[in-house]
């Protein structure tokens, strides 16, 4: 476990270095110091973000979280567990515009496609093989069809995957592998594809998913009939 520690250390500060180029693309900047957020689950007003905690009030605690050297449980049906460190577990990242996640994958584990609606995702791999790619947007030429960019990862590779992207990274290993990802906003939002269109509730009305997709209404019944993991 020491080299993994030893990674860990050394992959928060270089995916927070890195990120600290752009780490306001998506949020805004802030307009003090810091603005540690408060649970406002029960507040009548509603702002982009959280609302600040009085700086009086404010310590140590607030810019603080452990456990990420703690391997996440990677026993559900795709063999992935991401634990997100955002603004809802560590409130001082309210409005500084980044956050981190650690990953891990079983063997041939996936981290099925997904996308970050509001970042950019920079990505290390620590331990493991990681077979990652990315699909870009609908092309302006309708006659051209959507690329996939794909690369396989080993210990210490980096790889970014831009924001709003649909992407996805696959353990090809026979042993566990574990990455670390930082992204450029305090609560990048996460929709991964298959659990959004077939496990959406109320559910997509099979009619529209059976045009979308061009097969029998069937083959939507069944898909929207599983359970559909959620790994984060």
């Amino acid at each position: 476990m020491a080299p993994i520690n030893i990674c860990l250390l050394s992959t928060i500060a270089i995916s927070l270095a890195l990120l600290s180029s752009f780490g306001h693309a998506s949020d805004p900047s802030p307009l003090q110091d810091f603005c540690v957020a408060v649970n406002d689950s029960n507040a009548a007003v509603f702002v982009n973000g959280k609302i600040c905690k009085d700086p009086e009030m404010v310590t140590a605690e607030d810019f603080f979280f452990a456990g990420l050297n703690k391997p996440g449980d990677t026993s559900n049906a795709v063999g992935s567990k991401v634990t997100p460190v955002n603004v809802n577990q560590l409130p001082g990242l309210n409005t500084l515009g980044v956050s981190l996640v650690r990953i891990d994958y079983a063997p041939y584990g996936l981290n099925p496609p997904h996308t970050h609606p509001r970042a950019t995702e920079i990505l290390v791999v620590v331990e493991g093989t990681l077979y990652v790619g990315f699909v870009t947007s609908n092309p302006a030429d309708a006659t051209q069809k959507n690329k996939l960019f794909t690369k396989t990862l080993y210990p210490g590779d980096v790889f970014v995957f831009p924001e709003g992207l649909i992407h996805f990274q696959f353990n090809t290993g026979k042993t566990n592998a574990v990455a670390f990802a930082g992204l450029s906003s305090q609560n990048p939002g996460v929709i991964t594809v298959a659990n959004a269109v077939f496990g959406s509730d109320p559910p997509i009305s099979r009619d529209v998913l059976t045009k979308a997709f061009q097969v029998d209404a069937n083959v939507v019944k069944y898909l929207q009939g599983q359970f559909w993991t959620n790994n984060n």
